[in-house]
């Protein structure tokens, strides 16, 4: 199969995590491998408790590429993650986290991207190239106390080529203007791999998209499909899926929605940009 055919291969590893294949390169988003019963720590003291079992340890990864990381949290980067990756693969991520990673983790190929930043990995013929997008992990003066988010455009296709499937993923956003800038820009995205969970922390703040906000993301997003993920791990996650199953389908919208349990791997195709899961 050339390079300009080859499909886009997404495993749900559970909460954040995806396992993204294309071709010869393999990325890794938000690495969680926490167990149920295990808990993830979100600063300030706060923490919260993993319900679900992920599908993959650490032990059982292909061999990585890269580690896409949209920000540091405990139920995105944990200290399994922290412990049992190699130190020597590239993370792209926020400034902030790479800071972080560099200095007091001893992770020293990090790269941190600002907003519209970006950054290629060529293999075999085989490209993919990251850009940084916006996101707001909170509204208004809370934003100062919650880590910088990064989004990220994922954009593949033959090395010098023209792109052949776009993948955006949301990383811990809630719905704000910045979105319409994204669809401007990117008016052609295949699929969009959205953090929802209605994320609730002490004193009622809401820090991730609950189903109304993630349905609404989509709409204006404009993605060709949408596959729903961090939704039900923790014990913080209070909009189940299904809310955001009925708010899509309150837009027209079902007939976009990916549905890809932890595990199952989602094959995105180029040209009619068609979706099968197993």
């Amino acid at each position: 199969m050339s390079s300009r055919d080859t499909p886009v291969k997404v495993q749900f590893v559970g909460n954040a995590t995806l396992l993204l294949r294309y071709g010869p390169l393999t990325l890794l988003t938000d690495p969680n491998f926490l167990h149920r019963g295990q808990h993830a720590h979100l600063g300030y003291g706060l923490v919260t408790k993993r319900l679900k079992e992920p599908a993959l340890t650490v032990g059982q990864l292909p061999d990585l590429d890269a580690i896409v990381l949209s920000h540091l949290h405990g139920d995105h980067w944990d200290r399994v993650a922290r412990r049992k990756l190699d130190r020597a693969l590239p993370v792209l991520t926020t400034p902030q986290a790479a800071r972080v990673l560099r200095t007091f983790q001893g992770f020293n190929r990090v790269t941190g991207l600002r907003n519209w930043e970006h950054r290629s990995l060529v293999k075999d013929g085989h490209q993919v190239r990251l850009t940084a997008m916006p996101g707001r992990h909170a509204l208004g003066p809370l934003r100062g106390l919650l880590p910088r988010v990064m989004g990220s455009m994922l954009e593949f296709g033959p090395e010098g080529g023209p792109v052949r499937l776009r993948v955006y993923v949301s990383g811990d956003t809630l719905l704000f203007d910045g979105v319409d800038e994204i669809a401007r820009r990117y008016p052609d995205t295949d699929m969009a791999a959205l953090h929802l969970g209605g994320t609730r922390l002490p004193g009622g703040l809401v820090v991730t998209m609950d189903g109304r906000q993630g349905a609404e993301f989509a709409r204006r997003l404009g993605p060709r499909f949408a596959l729903p993920v961090h939704y039900d791990d923790y014990s913080v996650m209070k909009s189940p899926l299904s809310a955001f199953l009925d708010e899509m389908a309150c837009r027209g919208l079902e007939e976009q929605v990916v549905h890809c349990d932890r595990g199952q791997i989602a094959t995105l195709t180029p040209g009619g940009a068609q979706v099968h899961v197993r």
